[in-house]
């Protein structure tokens, strides 16, 4: 009896200090060579990265330049941590310890914060706003789609497809679970030969191999529905982009640290010059309950993935990401982010998926974004076998295919721009739900509206102050008398419709919340988009 106790006893304690183990995010607060670094832009980044960004007007900065290696060594060597991830965004790194041994880093000069994915640990709480994992609910060209026709058709997708415009020169990142099948199966041979299937990591277990871990194969199912092909059976939506994919989920926990590989994933892409990030994971709900975000946090800036998803946005990627399969539960992170093209799903005929996460008030812009078929998608399996699945996570990738075929056709836009033309061409932009969204977009439509643009003549016109506190002012170009000016706020929809005359050059702005924005200007057949950024 003594000894069953004693064993017992034990066993409490060990419980005890695992217990106590927790995951936190470690703030530096420098790093090392920056001006070096961005002033020689080949050193930390690929060459595609760099003509992607100069493209767009991204800028190099701090955040490009990676970690300093020497504090994570020495985070390392610290009694008790154990270092998961790092994201050179943030410039932080992802432990797990002790609260004792994690409080006692703040000893390092070089650690500037701490933050308890536990938000009770943190010194204030952190805002507002819960994210259950996304279950998946089993049961050029004259492409004969076969099993695929509707979910493509129903975009109006195989009109671009028709056009050649099939994805080919845009790189999409594959952020998921698991590939197994991807590098062997004939459905993805088409890919292979191509060269088109670029590169992979297994940020989860640090193994290049991307392919080697087969424990679950949802990846291989998500992708399959932009790159796949089977001759007369099976076409993705984006079958000529390139692809590269990268394991961030691990199915067998649920811990913030999967968030923390996602931040990473996201850099790698970054720096790879990846087009269009594709996501069919969300995050709310964690084993360990202290971790597990309230709906209120679910506001697009409270959980890390989401607030990564900013940044990786910020440096002209175009995010997109399942809304989630919670229904009225609502849409998890990284979906609630403004940043974040989130995709809902709807059945064959184009009607709301019961599954598919509603939108709330809590996110900032309205969700979900748009709508692709989510119910019974196609899909190929690992055995290479086609068969239906439902769930978000397969309408956000046929969506993602969409985009990658959009953007080729018009690769003068950025990725606020396109995300904004698709939204005009849905079929509910002008009345959106929390169930639909703005609907279901057209690319047919959004191409020919964006042709109509870019064809246009750019009005040669410029404003000033940008950031702007209250008053806008307008530099007319010459012989021109009058600018109609439209801002569009987080949602997609107009705010400001004035037209601007040239003997009163500005607008009064103040009323405007702080925020970017997207506005339009237009002079008789001319026209020209701009990001506004209100202060």
């Amino acid at each position: 009896m003594r000894k069953k106790l004693l064993f017992i006893i034990a066993l409490l304690f060990q419980l005890q200090i695992y217990a106590q183990v927790e995951d936190a995010w470690v703030y530096f607060n420098d790093k090392e060579n920056v001006t070096q670094a961005i002033s020689n832009p080949i050193s930390i980044l690929t060459q595609q990265a760099i003509d992607r960004k100069a493209a767009h007007g991204i800028p190099i900065d701090f955040r490009d330049v990676p970690v300093n290696e020497s504090y994570i060594t020495q985070l390392k060597n610290a009694a008790g941590i154990s270092v998961w991830a790092k994201s050179k965004w943030f410039n932080a790194v992802h432990v797990r310890g002790t609260q004792s041994d994690i409080d006692a880093l703040l000893n390092l000069s070089f650690v500037d914060q701490i933050e308890y994915a536990n938000g009770d640990l943190n010194t204030s709480r952190r805002p507002g706003p819960t994210a259950n994992k996304f279950e998946i609910e089993s049961t050029r060209i004259n492409f004969n789609y076969g099993n695929t026709q509707n979910q493509v058709e129903m975009l109006n997708l195989h009109l671009l497809h028709q056009s050649d415009y099939t994805g080919d020169g845009i790189v999409i990142a594959v952020l998921d679970s698991g590939f197994p099948g991807v590098n062997t199966i004939s459905a993805f041979q088409r890919l292979r030969d191509a060269g088109d299937l670029l590169d992979g990591y297994d940020f989860v277990d640090r193994d290049p191999d991307v392919y080697a871990f087969a424990s679950n194969d949802h990846g291989t199912r998500v992708l399959s529905t932009m790159a796949a092909y089977v001759e007369d059976q099976f076409v993705g939506t984006a079958p000529d982009a390139s692809y590269y994919l990268f394991r961030t989920e691990d199915v067998f926990s649920e811990n913030p640290v999967e968030e923390s590989y996602w931040v990473e994933a996201a850099e790698r892409a970054d720096s790879l010059g990846v087009d269009i990030i594709n996501t069919s994971l969300g995050y709310k709900s964690y084993d360990d309950p202290d971790y597990t975000y309230s709906s209120a946090d679910m506001n697009g800036q409270t959980a890390f993935i989401s607030r990564g998803a900013g940044i990786a946005s910020e440096k002209g990627m175009l995010l997109v990401n399942s809304a989630g399969n919670s229904g009225a539960s609502g849409v998890n992170a990284p979906a609630d982010s403004p940043d974040v093209f989130s995709i809902g799903a709807v059945d064959q005929n184009g009607m709301y998926a019961s599954f598919s996460s509603q939108g709330n008030t809590f996110q900032p812009s309205h969700k979900p974004d748009v709508m692709a078929r989510g119910a019974s998608s196609s899909i190929i399996n690992s055995g290479g076998g086609i068969s239906q699945n439902n769930g978000t996570s397969f309408s956000s990738p046929i969506l993602a295919g969409g985009v990658a075929c959009l953007m080729q056709a018009v690769p003068d836009l950025n990725a606020s721009e396109i995300k904004q033309i698709i939204r005009e061409s849905s079929s509910q932009y002008n009345f959106p739900d929390y169930l639909m969204g703005y609907g279901i977009p057209d690319f047919d439509l959004a191409l020919n509206n964006a042709l109509s643009l870019i064809d246009s003549v750019e009005v040669d016109l410029r404003i000033y102050p940008n950031p702007v506190v209250d008053r806008l002012n307008f530099i007319f170009p010459p012989d021109t008398e009058s600018v109609q000016v439209y801002i569009f706020d987080a949602l997609g929809k107009v705010i400001i419709d004035e037209t601007i005359q040239a003997e009163s050059p500005s607008i009064n702005l103040s009323s405007l919340s702080s925020g970017i924005y997207l506005s339009r200007m237009e002079s008789g057949q001319e026209s020209k988009i701009f990001k506004l950024i209100k202060e």
